[in-house]
């Protein structure tokens, strides 16, 4: 909550701060509101003073009601649609005079009630703990840095920087803001977006709406960028005071249809109570609440019910017969082309300006250092040479290219060094200051890195701005389209307005008229030839590794029509942004993530496909991603129609229509220059081809992509708030290693959802195989003779399976489960081998139960069916109750040995690690290694000891005698069950093993396999298996795979 317990919101003043000022944070100059909060314009709160301010003020959210509530769990354990089922259920039994079977399943549900209760419980409180992680976050400055916290933390007084796309955290007092506008529709109901003003100040009583010197909490930023301190949170924002009236809850009967003056007639108010009922049974029933997967499996779990109440008819027609039905619900874990950006993601975002090349000088370098926003560290050294001339520069002689010099050297009588200084500078809204513990940054890591390059030479955005006059009177924000940014500063001295501009090369090449190409010559007009070697330099630099911006300016004359300046004055930002003169290229190079390249390894080893869609250069763009392996090693091998197809850029790919994308080859691995739109495109293209696609975004502009994704993955500290609510995913560390994480437990889910599902489908086909043909044994009267009673059915699957189950579904992610190929999305879990395990081990199980009941009965007994032993004990049904126990334990025990066996459903119960050196002894490891089933599995073999042994309860409740001799029948079908699972295991394992023996010499390594589609004109589809099938891959790359991965990456016991 956002205020303390004991306080109130009653007496609380629209505008003050959640500790009153001497007047609303509006009516206060913004230096006089920070001097009042006690906080610091520069380096904002230290993370004491925060931590303490959160104890003092609270967290910053509104209330949002109780909580976690158990006697709403309780009610939802009991009122819902598999509940109402178990109590008509227990009704009938009771009615019928079956009071053991009702028994039975009243402890069911009570069972059900309680478990599910608890685990409601804690999932409600592990998801009100998940809240905090998934909530909006703010970029607030603590101790000079500029730190991503969650807005829950932010407090009163944090220096909170603002972007668009971003959610205003809490009711701010701007101290900047450029071209800044906030939607308020949410407070003030105003559709336009509000244009804000930091330097005003307003009257106490100015309303809400017209306080634009503030930005209000949960307001959205849709253009521009500011900086302000927080002064009201919680529950003391504007937004609180209306928090109740939001909260209001909707009403949840249908309207009645009314003719224009009012009236109805009364057939409109029985359709509008059908409607209504209509809602709450399928509300009830699941049919028309959740997500539309939860919609479907509602209606099958109907569907399903209705059949088993169709079957248990036809049964009863014939005997008594009772049974029970599950619905499993699971999640397909599959194959992904993964679309992700480079800057951040597959790089660490950590960038350092190494090169500037300026025409008419030369080339400058900057060497190796180890703290990137420290300008003091790393040696300036100077060539004459463009780079289209050099090498790439070696660590061993410390990043240098031509002589070492000082700054102050190389500023001597260089009048092009400074105005390309001034650009870099100017052009720029990063911050670089030294602080008391070291050098600080906050900004764009991009714009810091130039910023620290600048710093080197003593010409920081901050000393300009403040020792050498330079006012910004406009802003042009960066633009993906336009791939630029421009400001336009006012020397106070000379009254001079001057535009710098700096963006893409292409970009602002083209939008450049002069040029300063020889030493000590004044700018000339720019030429075709000048821009083929600006850009033959700009390949040089890109191909090694570096994101190269263009640096360009002019001198402004004054004032024409369009975008609004801080001072009033209004300017067209096309006619600010032509006809500049070029002062050079910066190259910036941003290391690729030490475990990209390991990543992107491992996705190609799981049959997912890695395209990068960025914005840099192609040259930059296709260095990268040759270093992090999303590219091949050796493109010349590739025919050229293909190798065009693997890096494009933007203008290239959008200049094709739909059809002759879907003609391509195989789509790009690389875009360059990307654009929003570009990403929405491919999105569509990778739909077209059948393929499932995740988009990485970051920005408000990306949101049309990451929605249109199947998996929309945003950036947790780069992205914007836009970005996150249109996601799927949020990365909290921009790490694109961590997206394998989220792939790696997928297909654990799905593997174990598939174990789960083969154990209780194939119980449940071996005890409807058992009663079925088990009907033909009758007795003397006629009826038949079950040789499974109804309640042991329901122990078996309630109590012996139900925890060995629960136990499948924790086990963990195989070794090899990341270079398996994806599984299909049209078969989900039941696959071809799945069903036909099913099938298998379910006649298999009800082959042995059959025997186990004829063996005892006419084997070794004397064949006697007695008379009404499916209801009572007599002597002359004793064997049928000691065949029916033999019947019992034997399923019992087939049941908790096949979940062993499901932790790998081909490989060996004794060899589950293939790289294991413990031949005999591995298979004690593995069943410890998951304590749970082990547990469960232990628990079911002693829980049947009472109901065999334990007077009335063997022979009243479940209708079957303790047994002596019999426990050997029961040892020998026990050995025969799991030689003929090890046995269907080994022939599995030989039949897959010889189908992808024919493909030995089709994939020969890794590479191939991935790009194979490239290498060979293959199928157009991506991410999926081109010549090969699935099942062939997986046994195939098992053939191949290391031994490390095979048994165990993971040390296991």
């Amino acid at each position: 909550m956002g205020n303390k317990k004991g306080d109130n919101n009653e007496s609380h003043v629209s505008g003050q701060a959640n500790k009153p000022l001497s007047l609303p944070a509006h009516a206060l100059h913004y230096r006089a509101v920070a001097e009042e909060l006690g906080a610091n314009a520069e380096d904002g709160l230290s993370e004491a003073e925060a931590k303490s301010r959160l104890e003092e003020y609270g967290r910053n959210a509104l209330d949002d009601g109780p909580g976690v509530q158990p006697v709403k769990i309780l009610v939802r354990q009991v009122a819902n649609a598999m509940m109402l089922v178990l109590i008509m259920a227990m009704a009938v039994s009771f009615g019928i005079g079956s009071y053991i079977e009702g028994g039975v399943i009243t402890a069911v549900i009570v069972l059900n009630i309680i478990v599910g209760f608890f685990q409601e419980f804690n999932a409600e409180k592990t998801m009100d703990s998940l809240r905090s992680l998934s909530s909006p976050t703010a970029v607030a400055i603590r101790s000079g840095n500029a730190e991503v916290v969650p807005t829950a933390e932010i407090v009163p007084g944090d220096m909170v920087d603002l972007k668009t796309g971003d959610t205003v955290p809490a009711d701010i007092r701007l101290l900047e803001a450029v071209n800044f506008e906030t939607d308020e529709a949410l407070l003030t109901g105003e559709s336009l977006p509000v244009a804000k003003d930091a330097e005003t100040t307003f009257d106490p009583d100015t309303g809400a709406g017209d306080r634009l010197n503030v930005a209000f909490s949960s307001s959205t930023i849709t253009k521009g960028r500011a900086r302000g301190i927080v002064f009201a949170t919680g529950m003391k924002t504007e937004i609180g005071t209306i928090a109740t009236a939001l909260r209001a809850t909707g009403k949840k009967t249908r309207p009645v249809k009314r003719k224009p003056d009012g009236s109805a007639k009364p057939h409109r108010y029985a359709e509008a109570w059908g409607l209504t009922a209509g809602d709450f049974i399928g509300h009830f029933l699941g049919v028309n609440v959740g997500t539309p997967l939860q919609r479907k499996l509602s209606k099958l779990a109907i569907l399903l019910f209705g059949v088993a109440v169709l079957c248990a008819i036809i049964v009863l027609a014939a005997n008594k017969f009772s049974n029970n039905s599950q619905v499993i619900i699971y999640a397909v874990a599959t194959g992904l082309n993964i679309c992700s950006d480079k800057t951040g993601t597959l790089t660490q975002g950590k960038m350092v300006a190494k090169r500037a090349w300026i025409p008419s000088r030369g080339t400058y370098s900057v060497g190796t250092s180890t703290n990137p926003v420290d300008p003091t560290q790393g040696d300036l050294s100077h060539t004459t040479k463009p780079p289209t001339a050099l090498g790439v520069e070696s660590e061993e002689d410390g990043g240098h290219v031509g002589d070492v010099m000082s700054y102050k050297e190389l500023l001597e009588n260089n009048a092009a060094l400074r105005n390309y200084l001034n650009v870099a500078s100017l052009a720029n809204l990063a911050h670089v200051h030294e602080s008391a513990d070291g050098w600080k940054a906050r900004g764009d890591p991009t714009e810091i890195a130039i910023q620290v390059f600048v710093s080197r030479f003593d010409c920081n955005r901050e000393r300009l701005t403040q020792e050498e006059s330079w006012s910004q009177v406009a802003e042009f924000p960066f633009d993906s389209d336009i791939k630029k940014m421009s400001v336009i500063f006012e020397n106070k001295a000379t009254q001079e307005k001057t535009i710098f501009t700096k963006g893409a090369v292409e970009r602002i090449v083209d939008s450049c008229r002069l040029v300063s190409w020889d030493m000590g010559s004044e700018p000339i007009e720019i030429t075709t030839e000048h821009r083929n070697q600006i850009l033959q330099n700009m390949e040089a630099l890109a191909a090694q590794g570096l994101r190269v911006l263009a640096l360009a300016s002019k001198d402004h004359l004054g004032p024409v029509t369009g975008e609004k300046a801080e001072s009033g004055e209004e300017y067209d930002r096309a006619v600010i942004e032509s006809d500049l003169t070029f002062h050079g290229l910066i190259g910036l190079y941003d290391p690729p993530r030490i475990e990209s390249a390991g990543a992107v390894k491992q996705c190609h080893q799981a049959g997912v496909a890695v395209h990068m869609l960025t914005g840099d250069h192609p040259g930059t763009a296709k260095a990268i991603a040759a270093q992090v392996g999303i590219i091949p090693s050796n493109t010349k091998v590739i025919a050229k129609d293909v190798a065009d197809t693997i890096v494009m850029t933007a203008s290239s790919f959008d200049k094709l229509s739909d059809d002759d994308i879907d003609r391509l080859p195989a789509l790009p691995l690389v875009i360059a220059r990307c654009a929003p739109s570009t990403k929405v495109r491919m999105v569509e293209a990778l739909h077209r081809r059948g393929a499932f696609a995740a988009m990485t975004g970051d920005g408000v502009n990306d949101s049309p992509s990451l929605k249109r994704a199947d998996v929309g993955i945003a950036m947790g500290k780069a992205g914007s708030d836009v970005a996150k609510d249109a996601s799927d995913i949020v990365l909290t560390d921009d790490n694109f290693a961590s997206i394998l994480n989220a792939i790696e437990e997928g297909r654990r889910m799905f593997d174990n959802i598939q174990k789960f599902v083969l154990h209780l489908l194939s119980e449940n086909i071996a005890q409807a195989c058992t009663l079925l043909i088990g009907l033909a044994f009758k007795d003397s009267s006629g009826l038949s003779v079950f040789p499974l009673a109804p309640v042991e059915i329901l122990w078996v699957i309630m109590i012996t399976s139900g925890m060995p189950d629960m136990g499948l579904g924790v086990e963990r992610a195989a070794p090899d489960i990341m270079a398996r190929p994806p599984q299909s999305l049209k078969t989900g879990i039941f696959t071809t081998e799945i069903m036909v395990d099913i099938i298998v081990y379910g006649v298999w199980m009800a082959i042995l139960c059959l025997s186990s009941f004829a063996i005892v009965l006419f084997g070794f007994g004397d064949g006697e069916l007695g008379e009404n032993c499916n209801d009572s004990y007599s002597d002359r049904c004793d064997t049928v109750f000691r065949a029916r126990a033999t019947t019992f334990v034997c399923l019992t025990w087939f049941a908790l040995f096949l979940a062993w066996e499901m932790v790998n459903m081909r490989r060996s119960f004794f060899r589950m690690q293939p790289g294991s050196k413990k031949y005999f002894t591995q298979w004690m490891y593995d069943v410890w290694r998951n304590q749970f089933l082990f547990w469960a599995v232990i628990a079911g073999f002693v829980t049947i000891f009472p109901t065999l042994y334990i007077p009335v309860i063997n022979r009243v409740v479940f209708k079957h005698e303790g047994i002596s001799w019999e426990w050997g029948v029961v040892f020998i079908e026990a050995t025969l069950f799991f030689a003929g699972v090890e046995a269907w295991k080994w022939a599995k394992r030989v039949y897959y093993r010889r189908k992808a023996s024919k493909n030995l010499g089709k994939v020969p390594d890794l590479e191939s396999k991935v790009f194979e589609r490239y290498l060979e004109h293959g199928s157009v589809g991506s991410g999926g298996d081109t010549e090969l099938g699935a099942e062939e891959r997986y046994e195939l790359h098992a053939v191949h795979m290391p031994h490390e991965l095979q048994g165990g990456n993971r040390k296991e016991k």
